[in-house]
């Protein structure tokens, strides 16, 4: 897993409240188990029409957000159906951290386990950092995970929480499996001790 200290991007913004993960991610796409290749079809229904042309009002159609790195979202983000896709989605077509007020508690587990920080806010700070991210790809928010803070293009800075162990996790890049490999050497240890005690095992 890619490691997340700081980050310095373009931040899209999407006001809509109770953003769901199928939205995020339809259901039709879910049949594949790889983590890449889902970015193509991040907000499926809301970028495309049915016969799969952009819609351009849509936020990430838009030229200055193409290559945005950062959502600033509204209330209750990734709410709905437990998807790990979600998250995969959102990281393949590029974004690595997502603003808000609040977040469904799964799909926030699954973002530190996926390498993106979500950061929650108070309102006021979500809605500085929305007219903010309106302004388009000249307008870049900076996230610092070290320092735990957001600062906004015109250098205002909101300070957020995060767990502890969540973010030594994302500042060191460590997933589930690498969480297990840094006691390699005691897993061996432990297995050839093992091996000499019960070696009909």
């Amino acid at each position: 897993m890619e490691k997340f200290t700081t980050l310095t991007g373009v931040a899209a913004p999407m006001p809509l409240v109770n953003i769901d993960t199928d939205m995020i991610i339809p259901k039709q796409f879910l049949k594949t188990i790889q983590r890449s290749g889902l970015g193509k079809n991040l907000f499926d229904e809301m970028r495309y029409t049915p016969d799969g042309k952009e819609i351009p009002d849509f936020v990430l159609n838009q030229p200055a957000y193409r290559n945005a790195q950062i959502l600033v979202a509204g209330d209750n983000f990734g709410c709905g159906s437990s998807r790990e896709h979600a998250p995969w989605a959102l990281l393949d077509f590029g974004i690595r951290c997502v603003i808000s007020t609040s977040f469904a508690d799964i799909f926030y587990n699954n973002c530190f386990k996926n390498g993106i920080l979500p950061v929650v806010l108070p309102q006021e700070a979500v809605d500085h950092l929305m007219d903010d991210a309106r302004k388009g790809a000249n307008a870049r928010i900076t996230v610092d995970l070290e320092s735990q803070t957001v600062t906004a293009s015109d250098g205002t800075v909101f300070r957020f929480d995060v767990d502890p162990f969540k973010k030594h996790c994302l500042l060191n890049g460590l997933d589930d499996i690498g969480l297990t490999l840094e006691k390699a050497a005691a897993i061996d240890s432990y297995e050839k001790k093992a091996a000499t005690l019960r070696p009909w095992a």
